[in-house]
């Protein structure tokens, strides 16, 4: 008897167990609403910096040719050589009239004051105006660099435009454009910028040199890079909209850091799917998530 009452309690306790409480019950998770979740990104308004890149040699801004005033005089002191800076006035060499000849004398001064980029003038020879100039000097020392465009990016390119300019071996100036040119080369379709970037003693002449030139900025509604599909109509986004999927075209423009600008097809405050893919179509249901609560829960 004792036997069948044990069996008894001990089948209803195990009937009875799921009804049983052994401390504090777990939360059960919310439930899930219908559709797949997505990691969405809301559209913004941003703004963006057009650039354009050209690549080219340090050049003279301007170069200054320096040659003897009076003829048959020869050069018998030189006083400053390429790279050396000098004034306005300043003496360069001393010419005068060989033996046996009536005495004269003359001094080759500097016009400007800049850096000598070149020296011809060799002791003993004779100095003519005639003849190539005994000096090359570049006023102020200032340099510029001296790139070619293509005759499309020509046309976008404008004389006070600010540029970051990158020469190897001295490192990065800032510059701005300051010579654009009016015509192209008919055989390479292309056309000379200028951009100027100044005086300093560890600038070269003929050292290559990047220009990034700021061509304007422009502000406009952004959305990731991820969340641009292209299909056969061309850039296409996945819009949720009351928790379903909307494809939409788009028209894409500049892009900086991970983001670009759409000019048509989305507004301010849109939800994009961050990461579209083809397993979404439209009219699915979808649960979407920020995309800064998706990386919490990560």
């Amino acid at each position: 008897m004792r036997v069948q009452i044990k069996l008894v309690v001990l089948l209803s306790l195990l009937l009875l167990a799921p009804t049983l409480s052994f401390g504090a019950k777990k939360p059960r998770p919310p439930a899930v609403p219908g559709g797949a979740p997505v990691t969405v990104s809301k559209a913004t308004k941003a703004c963006f910096t057009d650039t354009l890149a050209m690549t080219g040699v340090l050049q003279p801004r301007s170069l200054v040719q320096v040659r003897p005033e009076q003829e048959g005089l020869q050069i018998v002191q030189v006083k400053v050589e390429a790279g050396d800076t000098v004034t306005a006035g300043q003496a360069l060499a001393q010419l005068a009239r060989p033996e046996g000849q009536p005495a004269a004398t003359a001094t080759v001064t500097a016009p400007v004051a800049g850096t000598v980029l070149h020296r011809s003038a060799i002791i003993g020879t004779t100095a003519s105006a005639r003849a190539q100039p005994l000096f090359e000097i570049i006023p102020k020392g200032e340099l510029e660099v001296s790139a070619e465009v293509s005759a499309r990016d020509l046309a976008r390119v404008a004389p006070g435009q600010k540029a970051k300019v990158k020469i190897i071996g001295a490192g990065e100036y800032p510059g701005s454009v300051r010579l654009v040119s009016p015509a192209v080369d008919p055989a390479t379709q292309q056309g000379e910028v200028r951009v100027f970037v100044g005086a300093d003693p560890a600038l070269r002449t003929g050292a290559f040199a990047r220009a990034i030139v700021t061509l304007g900025e422009n502000c406009a509604v952004a959305i990731p890079l991820s969340a641009i599909l292209y299909g056969d109509e061309g850039a296409v986004v996945q819009v949720v909209r009351e928790d379903h999927v909307e494809t939409r075209t788009v028209e894409t423009g500049l892009a900086s850091d991970g983001q670009v600008q759409i000019g048509k097809g989305l507004a301010d405050g849109d939800l994009v799917v961050l990461r579209a893919g083809a397993f979404l179509r439209d009219g699915d249901p979808v649960r979407p998530i920020p995309a800064g609560e998706a990386t919490a829960v990560k």
